[in-house]
C-alpha cells in the first residue's frame, strides 16, 4: 500500500475548545466533521466575502421579528455596513411593528409548542411556534396600518421599497414615543437599506391596504389611491445587482439565504432578469452564496436546492461556486447568533489593530481587514435608487435591437 503524501488531501486538525480564545478559533478548529464542517465552511465563505468588501444581500424567511431575532443578531449585522439590501416577507414587516404599539410593551411571551391551542384560542391568544401574543396586538396593528396608509404621502403608486422605507419611519416614531428598542424596518430606514418583499399580497400589511381599497369600492370612503408598483420594485432589485457587478469597486456580490422560500428566489432572480429576460451582456450571478435552510434537497423545492443548482440558471457564478458556495440543512435560529457574533468579533479585532498600527499598515499586512472595516454607514442604496435605476434603464435602451427581436412568437389560436 502506498504511503506517499497526497497533495490534495486536507488533514483533519483539531483544537481543544478550552484552548480557543474566541469564536473564530472555535469555528476553525472545533468543527472538523459532519454538520459542523458545513457550518465551518459557511463561516469561512462569509469571512472571505466580507474580507473582500463584497456587498452582501440577505434573504430571510420565517417569523424573525415576532421572535425578536432581528434585535439580537440581524440589526447588529446590518449596522456593520456589509449588507446592501434585504429580502423578506410581508409578515416580517407586519409583525415588526408589534413592540412599538402604544399599550403593548413587550407583547410577546413564551408558550409550549405542544400545549392546548384550543385553550389559547379561548383566551384570544395567537401562537407562532413557541411564542404568543394577545389577539388585541393584531387588531391594534391593523388600526395603526389603516391610519398610516390613509396619510397623504401614501396616496400614490410606489415600489414596495418605498412603502417599507416609509413604514420604517413611522415604526421608528412609535418606538421613540414609547421608549422601546429599534425594530427591523426602523433600522433599515436609518441605514437606507432597501427591503424587498417578493410576495407582498401574502401578508397583513397588504391586507390592510386591501381593506381600504374595498371600502373605497363600496363607497364607504371617498379617497384611497395607494398602489404597489411591482414592475418598478423588481427593476430596482435588478438595478442594485447591476450596480454590484459593474459599478461597485469589487464588481461582485455575495448572498446569505436563511430559510428559503420566496425571499430566497427574490434575491436570486436579478441575474436571469438582467441576462435572460433583458438580454444584457456580461451579467453574472453571485460570487458567494451560502444558505441555511431546513428543507432537505430531495424534496425538490426552491427552498431546498443547493447553490450548485442555481449555477445552471446563471444565478450563481459557475467559475466560483465550487469554492464559494455552501448549503447547510438546519434551523438558522440555532446558528446565526454565533456566526454574527464571530464576524463582529473579527471586526472588533481589526479595529483594535488599526488603532495600534494604523489602517494603511494593517491593510498592507492583512488585506481582509479593509473589507471588515468598511464604513459602518453602509452602501445606503435606497438613497441612490433613482440614479441606479436610471443607469439600468440606459443599459436597456442600448439593448433595444435584441429586445425587439423577442417581441413576437407564433402563438397557437
Amino acid at each position: 500500500m502506498s504511503t506517499h503524501h497526497q497533495p490534495d488531501r486536507r488533514t483533519v486538525l483539531t483544537k481543544r475548545v478550552d484552548e480557543c480564545e474566541n469564536l473564530h478559533e472555535v469555528f476553525m478548529n472545533c468543527l472538523p466533521a459532519f454538520g459542523g464542517a458545513f457550518l465551518r465552511r459557511i463561516y469561512t465563505i462569509l469571512d472571505t466575502a466580507i474580507g473582500m468588501g463584497c456587498p452582501l444581500t440577505v434573504a430571510i424567511a420565517g417569523p424573525i421579528t415576532v421572535s425578536g431575532q432581528h434585535q439580537t443578531w440581524l440589526v447588529p449585522l446590518l449596522e456593520t455596513g456589509w449588507v446592501a439590501y434585504l429580502s423578506t416577507t410581508d409578515a416580517v414587516c407586519y409583525h415588526d411593528g408589534h413592540r412599538s404599539l402604544t399599550g403593548h410593551r413587550n407583547p410577546v411571551h413564551e408558550v409550549p409548542i405542544f400545549g392546548d391551542d384550543g385553550a389559547l384560542r379561548d383566551e384570544h391568544t395567537i401562537r407562532v411556534t413557541d411564542m404568543a401574543f394577545d389577539e388585541d396586538v393584531l387588531l391594534d396593528q391593523d388600526r395603526f396600518l389603516t391610519a398610516m396608509l390613509q396619510l397623504p404621502e401614501f396616496q400614490r403608486k410606489m415600489t414596495g421599497t418605498e412603502l417599507r422605507n416609509l413604514l420604517g419611519r413611522y415604526y421608528a416614531a412609535q418606538e421613540k414615543a414609547n421608549g422601546v428598542e429599534e425594530g427591523l424596518l426602523a433600522a433599515c430606514e436609518r441605514l437606507a437599506v432597501p427591503v424587498f418583499v417578493g410576495a407582498p399580497a401574502d401578508g397583513s400589511v397588504f391586507l390592510n391596504s386591501m381593506k381600504l381599497w374595498a371600502m373605497k369600492q363600496a363607497g364607504i370612503i371617498e379617497e384611497y389611491d395607494f398602489d404597489l408598483d411591482l414592475h418598478g420594485e423588481v427593476f430596482e432589485a435588478c438595478a442594485y445587482h447591476y450596480w454590484g457587478l459593474f459599478r461597485n469597486p469589487v464588481k461582485a456580490l455575495a448572498t446569505l439565504v436563511l430559510g428559503g422560500g420566496v425571499p430566497k428566489n427574490y434575491n436570486l432572480q436579478p441575474e436571469p432578469a438582467l441576462g435572460q429576460i433583458l438580454g444584457l451582456p456580461n451579467v453574472r450571478g453571485y460570487n458567494f452564496d451560502v444558505q441555511i435552510v431546513s428543507a432537505p434537497v430531495t424534496d425538490g423545492s426552491l427552498s431546498s436546492c443547493f447553490p450548485a443548482e442555481a449555477v445552471t440558471w446563471g444565478k450563481v457564478d459557475k467559475d466560483t461556486y465550487t469554492e464559494a458556495t455552501e448549503s447547510l440543512q438546519s434551523d438558522y435560529s440555532l446558528l446565526m447568533p454565533f456566526l454574527v457574533k464571530a464576524l463582529l468579533d473579527n471586526r472588533a479585532y481589526y479595529a483594535r489593530k488599526a488603532e495600534e498600527v494604523g489602517e494603511e499598515h494593517l491593510f498592507e499586512q492583512n488585506p481582509k481587514a479593509r473589507g471588515y472595516l468598511r464604513p459602518k454607514a453602509g452602501y445606503r442604496l435606497y438613497e441612490q435608487r433613482e440614479e441606479l435605476v436610471q443607469i439600468l434603464k440606459e443599459a436597456v435602451q442600448l439593448n433595444h435591437e435584441w429586445l425587439r427581436e423577442g417581441l413576437t412568437y407564433p402563438l397557437a389560436r
